[in-house]
């Protein structure tokens, strides 16, 4: 997901567990959730060795928004673990969870409509081969991150072509959805454009990312959506601290979508 400047990247082999990753920090914080706004659970001392479940993407910290879930349950932010590398060390933490919203819901439109998938498509950009994006994760097609070495977990023949491209986006957005539904109560009601958009900002920036934010918040006290997203969305413009014009537009664009009028329910009931 294309968020920040450019980083060297390696990527080592992933595994659902990876031992002895020495914190770096004199007293790092094991926080809850992948942000700084989450809880604090535990600490870890320097030079005290951590196990790796999972990563995801979360708050930037110093210019890494990469966040270690070690075997302790709660998340440490990479920057503090000495891992050897600038990237993901182990499997992608899945993006599906319970949230604030405590949904119930199963009947969410699990794809999207069109226009949807156009936005994502056109602000994310092709990839035919495994590379990395412009914070040095391995991605290809339309914005798909790599969750194995080489991107070995893509089902389609490399290099893709814009059609494989759109197939694999479609199998990735599901993931999303579900997040989002997650993180949403049942008393929220989003046509099919304005599940669209937000699925739009999720996928830019992850589905922890999303769970304690306002906007998700807001939107769960029964606030006006419109209202919400025009004021809430713009303010996801930022890569490692600098607003990012890239970002800028991208919001505009969910914002535009969000409020173009449809009568297709999609949350919490698929019309």
């Amino acid at each position: 997901m294309k968020l920040a400047t450019i980083t060297v990247f390696a990527l080592a082999t992933a595994s659902s567990l990876v031992n002895g990753y020495a914190i770096k920090g004199d007293v790092v914080n094991c926080r809850s959730g992948p942000g700084t706004s989450y809880g604090v659970k535990k600490t870890y001392k320097k030079g005290q060795n951590v196990s790796i479940t999972c990563q995801q993407a979360g708050t930037s910290v110093n210019g890494n928004n990469i966040w270690d879930k070690t075997s302790d349950g709660c998340y440490v932010a990479d920057h503090y673990v000495y891992t050897g590398v600038n990237g993901y060390v182990a499997s992608k933490c899945s993006s599906s969870g319970s949230g604030s919203g405590s949904s119930s819901s199963s009947g969410y439109c699990k794809k999207l409509n069109q226009a949807g998938l156009d936005l994502i498509a056109r602000w994310e950009g092709f990839v035919a081969k495994p590379s990395p994006d412009p914070i040095g994760l391995p991605t290809v097609g339309y914005g798909h991150l790599c969750k194995q070495k080489n991107c070995a977990e893509v089902k389609y023949k490399f290099p893709l072509t814009k059609s494989t491209a759109l197939q694999l986006l479609n199998d990735d957005i599901p993931a999303y959805t579900k997040c989002l539904a997650s993180y949403l109560n049942s008393k929220v009601k989003l046509n099919d454009n304005q599940w669209a958009a937000l699925t739009s900002w999720v996928f830019n920036n992850g589905c922890g990312n999303a769970k304690g934010s306002q906007l998700v918040k807001r939107l769960n006290n029964g606030e006006n959506p419109n209202t919400v997203a025009a004021q809430e969305l713009p303010k996801w413009r930022l890569a490692g601290g600098r607003v990012l014009q890239g970002l800028v537009n991208r919001r505009a664009d969910e914002v535009k979508l969000f409020k173009t009028p449809s009568s297709k329910q999609a949350y919490p009931k698929c019309g």
